[in-house]
């Protein structure tokens, strides 16, 4: 099941409708939901009845706008809704112990009813019990190129194991970038990346494989080479030294700049 969250806002639709693709490649089903203050959800009868009864109302017509972009994409697909009664951040971590995969769009309304605000995302990336993508920057059209960053670290086999698993869902390229304080990566830093990557290679023999070694900051060097990409992937936490490609700081960074979804994976499931 892959759980996408909406507050109302475009940018919570761009990301069903992303979620909804997604169903579809996996062939699994799609829960949406949109979380509200507790007291809202169970408050029927005392003064502040109108409000709770103004908030459930909303979210019903939220999830109902959901659910119709979700079956225009992807009419075949199974879709469930759902109301979550907590901060949304909290909501969205519980709610997605089942899933295994935790949408979210990059902003939302904001104010009192929002939910996908950035702090949302923020949120979620660092302690969703699954994967998450961020819905931003949607290529027009998609140029059929996956790209992951990868630094040597453990985290980096679940990196390179998601993003050739999804370049071959699609049909797509996997570009795969190291980025390196050296100022001339040379033939040995080319060797390195594909060392890291020759083992999910094996298991995807049909994805083809662009390797990459850039000189450079990561976040820029990644920003870059995701710049009409279908998606982005980085793992949520990587080395602690500069040239760390999957350092929490950059995940942190690319969730406001990444110029197309976003995918950070978790080192452990």
């Amino acid at each position: 099941m892959i759980l996408v969250g909406v507050d109302g806002s475009q940018a919570g639709l761009e990301a069903v409708g992303w979620a909804a693709r997604e169903a579809a490649l996996r062939e699994v089903s799609l829960m949406v939901a949109h979380a509200m203050p507790k007291w809202a959800y169970e408050t029927e009868t005392d003064r502040y009845a109108e409000v709770a009864r103004w908030l459930r109302e909303g979210g019903k017509s939220v999830l109902a706008a959901a659910e119709q972009r979700a079956r225009r994409e992807q009419p075949k697909i199974i879709v469930e809704t759902t109301f979550l009664a907590d901060d949304p951040r909290a909501a969205l971590i519980t709610a997605a112990e089942e899933a295994e995969l935790l949408v979210v769009g990059s902003h939302g309304i904001g104010g009192f009813r929002g939910m996908l605000v950035g702090s949302v995302a923020h949120g979620v990336a660092g302690h969703a019990p699954c994967d998450v993508v961020v819905v931003r920057g949607l290529p027009t059209p998609p140029r059929g190129e996956i790209v992951v960053g990868i630094d040597g670290s453990p985290a980096s086999a679940r990196v390179l194991e998601f993003a050739f698993a999804e370049a071959r869902l699609r049909g797509a390229r996997l570009r795969a970038v190291h980025a390196t304080s050296y100022a001339q990566p040379g033939r040995a830093a080319l060797d390195e990346v594909s060392e890291m990557t020759w083992p999910s290679a094996g298991w995807h023999p049909d994805v083809a494989v662009v390797e990459e070694v850039v000189h450079g900051h990561p976040v820029e060097a990644l920003r870059q080479a995701a710049g009409g990409a279908d998606l982005l992937v980085v793992g949520s936490h990587g080395h602690s030294t500069f040239a760390g490609m999957i350092l929490g700081s950059v995940s942190q960074e690319l969730l406001q700049q990444s110029p197309c979804p976003l995918v950070l994976v978790r080192s452990v499931r």
